[in-house]
């Protein structure tokens, strides 16, 4: 038999040239798309009751909190002049308490796609046995709601064939030197080849400089096999475990963008995490049930269908939001502390200038 027939050139799909393998129908080069999960989803049990915590509340902000809050905000801003902070008058403080619901749903998935590397001695088993199906093949779960990704070898799906990218020779002409083996004029002959009448030594009477790229030999190693001269082919499975988090904050009245809130923590009213929760009721805000429901129906909408959902996760946080009015020069003006870390939001700040940063 021909090295040809055993090793076909490396941009014959290896479906194409044995058949497609059991479970693997559609699997091409490139990427073949997530694989449905095995066992359907089971269905949602109804509304579960939400917890009864024995304080809904959180304490109010004093003024002095207040004051000092507002003073670090003003010296962590080089423009900011540090007068409405230290001599501002606060006449008035509205607590705006909020809450955040959010949704965890942690999957795995799994793609295949078929791919080469160099080969370095593994044995091509390609059909000695029948390939494991992709939902079958065992991969490490990480720690819950934790991102990863892991590749792994379907075994008895590789072949070995010959490196059709510099046709077995473990080797590709330098595009440094277009294989020349020299590239820039040589420095001290100036291209001439010769110095003072003599060969020049530098060269070698050459008149180029030897290639650095290459060492001056005209050749690289192959970048496809690594100087292996043949690739194994095989089916490449892709695993990803995602952690899908959405969040839902409860609109409020106090003027504060609800996008602030995405970097501060709150008080944690509530959690749970099973393999597939339930809408929550009974909270004191309706539209934390609402927000609740809808979420769980989408994330089971988005991710049942091409992904396994491993756990679920929920939480009801109540975000601390304190309005601030004060008096400096005789004017009015507000500013916003809120959650846990009392994070400072003062849009119209009164005095500010422009800095040059040299």
């Amino acid at each position: 038999m021909s090295s040809a027939a055993l090793y076909p050139p490396l941009n014959t799909p290896a479906a194409h040239m044995f058949g497609s393998v059991p479970g693997y129908e559609g699997t091409v080069e490139g990427g073949g798309g997530y694989l449905p999960p095995p066992v359907p989803l089971e269905p949602l049990a109804p509304p579960q009751p939400g917890p009864e915590p024995d304080d809904w509340s959180i304490p109010s902000l004093s003024e002095d909190v207040a004051r000092e809050a507002f003073k670090s905000f003003a010296s962590s801003h080089c423009c900011y002049s540090k007068a409405p902070a230290n001599d501002g008058v606060i006449t008035n403080m509205e607590p705006f308490n909020t809450y955040r619901y959010r949704l965890e749903t942690f999957t795995e998935s799994r793609s295949t796609e078929w791919a080469h590397k160099p080969h370095e001695g593994e044995p091509a088993d390609f059909y000695t046995q029948p390939a494991p199906r992709p939902w079958d093949i065992q991969a490490k779960t990480p720690s819950l709601f934790t991102n990863h990704t892991e590749e792994i070898r379907v075994p008895y799906t590789s072949s070995v064939q010959d490196c059709s990218t510099c046709h077995a020779t473990g080797t590709a002409p330098c595009e440094v030197c277009d294989g020349s083996g020299y590239d820039k004029t040589c420095w001290v002959c100036d291209g001439s080849g010769t110095k003072n009448n003599e060969s020049c030594t530098r060269c070698d009477a050459k008149g180029k400089e030897r290639c650095t790229g290459c060492d001056g030999r005209g050749t690289k190693e192959c970048e496809t096999c690594k100087g292996k001269r043949q690739l194994l082919n095989y089916i490449k499975l892709k695993v990803e475990w995602v952690d899908h988090l959405e969040d839902h904050v409860v609109e409020q009245n106090s003027g504060l963008k609800i996008d602030n809130l995405r970097s501060v923590t709150g008080k944690e009213l509530f959690k749970n995490s099973q393999y597939l929760i339930f809408p929550l009721l009974g909270f004191p805000s309706p539209a934390i049930s609402e927000a609740s429901e809808r979420l769980i129906r989408e994330h089971q909408s988005k991710y049942a269908q091409n992904s396994r959902i491993l756990q679920q996760r929920q939480t009801v946080e109540l975000i601390p939001i304190t309005k601030v009015n004060y008096k400096w020069k005789g004017d009015s003006h507000l500013y916003f502390l809120y959650g846990n870390e009392n994070q400072v939001s003062a849009d119209n700040y009164p005095a500010t200038c422009c800095c040059v940063l040299l």
